[in-house]
């Protein structure tokens, strides 16, 4: 007697391959989100950060105020990446919070438990240790922690690479303790965090020169994360997708006059050392083109 599975691979051999292959990236999925795993990364510091993450508008300068929830929405992302998203809308500030839980947890496996000073924390982002600050932190701490994200990353002709969030969900904080005697936190990192750096697939963004990016100017810490995804000495972006993935609403030319004064900024910091709104008289759409310094760039 011929075996069910057998029977369906000689009826729908594509189909067959297909469901073998969803199913292997499950059993990894589960597998990758119950094990500690120890991430080693060339040139690793405060401001690495994963590329799928900085060109997409998971993490947005947007206004204050009551904030946008998404559920299981698709985010603004590159066509070599699906991430849909659980949760508040996440700001510049959530970002450079987790960038700073994720420099704090590399010292052990990720998975394990991580325990943290609140001020501690708060300082190295470069926020003062007042109460205001603590209830900011307390707030977006259990935001993180209650967010999921569903992740695929596509190779280049089309096939699946991994798939995060996909058989267990991937919370961007998997657990949080705060210790109210010790003052501490204390917080776990999904495993899985660790896919999403692999490939060498990661920025390593200048958090000094962060902190130094007036207040008020989020957008330019936006570009300054979608900068870093490149090595090219000069990038273009379209201004419609560059509006999309900032979650801005307003009018174009608002938006424009806004990006403008985020590539000052960058000038002044000498992220950027050039930048021009121009046409791509092909697709008659406006781009943002930036140069690049070559020590950032290199």
């Amino acid at each position: 007697m011929i075996e069910t599975g057998a029977l369906r691979a000689k009826e729908d051999p594509i189909a067959w391959v297909q469901q073998k292959a969803a199913e292997a990236l499950q059993r990894l999925d589960q597998k990758m989100a119950s094990q500690p795993v120890q991430m080693y990364l060339p040139g690793f510091d405060l401001g690495a950060f994963p590329n799928h993450v900085n060109r997409s508008s998971l993490f947005a300068p947007i206004a204050r105020g009551r904030r946008k929830f998404h559920r299981q929405t698709k985010m603004v992302s590159r066509s070599d990446a699906v991430i849909e998203y659980t949760g508040e809308q996440l700001d510049e500030a959530d970002c450079d919070l987790m960038m700073a839980l994720i420099w704090f947890a590399q010292k052990k496996p990720l998975g394990e438990w991580v325990t943290l000073n609140r001020a501690q924390l708060l300082r190295r982002i470069g926020r003062a240790t007042g109460k205001q600050n603590y209830e900011w932190l307390h707030r977006r701490m259990r935001a993180m922690t209650e967010a999921t994200l569903y992740i695929e990353v596509r190779k280049s002709d089309g096939s699946t690479r991994y798939k995060i969030g996909y058989a267990e969900a991937f919370h961007l904080i998997s657990g949080f303790v705060f210790d109210e005697e010790s003052d501490e936190y204390r917080y776990q990192l999904d495993p899985r965090w660790v896919q999403l750096f692999s490939n060498r697939e990661y920025s390593l963004i200048n958090f000094d020169l962060r902190l130094q990016i007036k207040r008020g100017q989020d957008m330019a810490k936006t570009l300054q994360r979608l900068v870093a995804t490149s090595s090219d000495p000069i990038q273009s972006y379209e201004i419609e997708w560059l509006k999309s993935k900032m979650e801005y609403t307003g009018r174009m030319r608002d938006f424009k006059e806004s990006l403008s004064k985020a590539c000052d900024e960058l000038k002044r910091l000498h992220i950027v050392s050039e930048y021009k709104i121009t046409l791509n008289k092909k697709k008659q759409r406006e781009l943002l083109k930036l140069w690049i310094p070559k020590a950032i760039s290199a």
